[in-house]
């Protein structure tokens, strides 16, 4: 067992909204989240009703003492737990059935400073922050957070394509004409702005790779995947991980030298990518669709993390279903712009 003096609690509610407490091991989860005034609900402290019964995504702990009425032998080798009697041997990821609400807790909010603005292409930008208080911003990779656009009251959601541990964070932008963000990052951004952001939110995040993994990207939903690839330099894993990016055309194609140099870095991992347009210089035209076979999932036995608009979520899980495949999860992630949702609801 671990000699650590405490470990790092993910609490990820239903709502989406993580909180990330400090743990010691001779502590519950739940004590630690009363001291950092999270309320997990429950209606005891003894292991007997299993109102906090929760999903553990990641990490190790001893289960402590409960009846089976709380929680089950067949649930607790699901990975079911009952907060209030479990005490981690690592650091942990848990599902928590209740809102952020229930539990009297919100999503964080931070300050930063835009470090750098890149514009890839007509099509896409990104930018950089330095965080005040770095060490007082956590999150799992995969997830997101809601940024006040500067000089206005409107909020856009943005994925981390960092790794949590990266000292700056950055995101990745699609370009969309009328869009607040958009707007801002084109005209007006300038490096020494101040702006603000909440979260980390989301329910798309890495969980712990246990079999094959197969990620897959379309256009800036590239951003969450690469905060995982990041992660997976630290936390090398002994499964293959194979990414499947997909474009419209070659000028939305961005971080191609970076999938190459992961692709060094990370013991099996590979990648594709492919662009819409017929015209396309690359290899690969078409959609990832056109990528995904039985061999491509192994049969099923894969953990697959998808990130895409709409469309093309829905594409890949038809053709997921009409191959006869049921991978071992599939967790995904559909993003709209805000200028298009806007558009589609006032018509």
């Amino acid at each position: 067992m671990s000699t650590r003096m405490s470990f790092q609690v993910a609490l990820n509610f239903e709502d989406g909204i993580t909180r990330f407490i400090e743990c010691r091991p001779d502590e519950t989860v739940a004590e630690a989240s009363y001291k950092a005034r999270i309320n997990i609900p429950l209606d005891c402290r003894d292991g007997a009703c299993g109102t906090c019964k929760s999903l553990c995504e990641s990490g190790s702990y001893d289960g402590g003492d409960y009846i089976d009425e709380a929680l089950s032998d067949d649930e607790a080798a699901l990975g079911y737990c009952l907060p209030c009697q479990m005490t981690p041997q690592s650091d942990l990821v848990l599902r928590i059935p209740s809102s952020a609400a229930a539990a009297k807790t919100a999503a964080a909010t931070h300050t930063a400073t835009v470090t750098a603005i890149k514009r890839h292409s007509a099509s896409t930008v990104e930018f950089a922050l330095d965080v005040d208080e770095r060490q007082q911003l956590d999150f799992l990779p995969g997830q997101y957070v809601n940024v006040t656009v500067p000089g206005t009251d409107q909020t856009r959601s943005y994925s981390f394509s960092s790794g949590p541990t990266q000292r700056q964070v950055s995101f990745l932008v699609r370009i969309v004409e009328g869009g607040a963000m958009s707007g801002y990052l084109t005209t007006r951004a300038r490096v020494g702005d101040s702006l603000e952001f909440s979260g980390p939110m989301g329910s798309f995040y890495l969980r712990e790779l246990t079999r094959p993994a197969l990620l897959l990207a379309g256009g800036t939903g590239l951003a969450p995947l690469l905060s995982m690839l990041e992660t997976m330099t630290q936390q090398p894993t002994a499964h293959p991980v194979h990414l499947l990016y997909g474009v419209t055309g070659d000028q939305d194609l961005v971080h191609l030298d970076t999938l190459e140099d992961y692709a060094e870095t990370i013991p099996g991992f590979t990648f594709d990518h492919c662009v819409a347009d017929p015209s396309s210089s690359a290899s690969n035209k078409g959609f990832v669709t056109n990528l995904i076979d039985t061999s491509t999932l192994h049969d099923g036995d894969v953990d697959i993390y998808l990130c895409g608009p709409p469309p093309m979520v829905e594409a890949v899980r038809t053709h997921i279903t009409a191959l006869g495949i049921t991978p071992a999860s599939f967790h995904y992630e559909k993003f709209t712009p805000a200028a298009v949702r806007e558009t589609a609801e006032a018509a």
